[in-house]
């Protein structure tokens, strides 16, 4: 199967900058073909901060302009360049992995989960 293993998040003023890691690893892990990361906030539903598919990336308006996810695919890490945060970003986030095959998702996965509160 596909393990996800979140780190990075932390405590950060507002204005500040977080960089967060997602290692997977896995079986079939060969077969994932896209990857994103999501946020939860206390009361919240979780949404779609940022997903990666080949060289297509797409964003939540929120975070357009200030946030950044990449592939390193040698090293089979997924990161979210967090900059210019604000007390909005605090959640709990998730990193996730999916399987597509002709335009069905057969499989998805995600990790457990990083704290970034964002506060002075």
């Amino acid at each position: 199967q596909v393990q996800l293993v979140e780190s990075g998040g932390g405590l950060v003023q507002p204005g500040g900058s977080l960089r967060l890691s997602c290692a997977a690893s896995g079986s079939i892990f060969s077969r994932v073909n896209a990857m994103g990361w999501y946020r939860q906030a206390p009361g919240q539903e979780r949404e779609l901060v940022a997903a990666i598919s080949g060289d297509t990336t797409n964003y939540a308006d929120s975070v357009k302009g200030r946030f950044t996810i990449s592939r390193d695919n040698a090293e089979n890490t997924l990161y979210l360049q967090m900059n210019s945060l604000k007390p909005e970003d605090t959640a709990v986030y998730y990193c996730n992995a999916a399987i597509y095959r002709f335009g069905l998702r057969k499989g998805n996965y995600w990790g457990q989960g990083t704290q970034v509160t964002v506060s002075s």
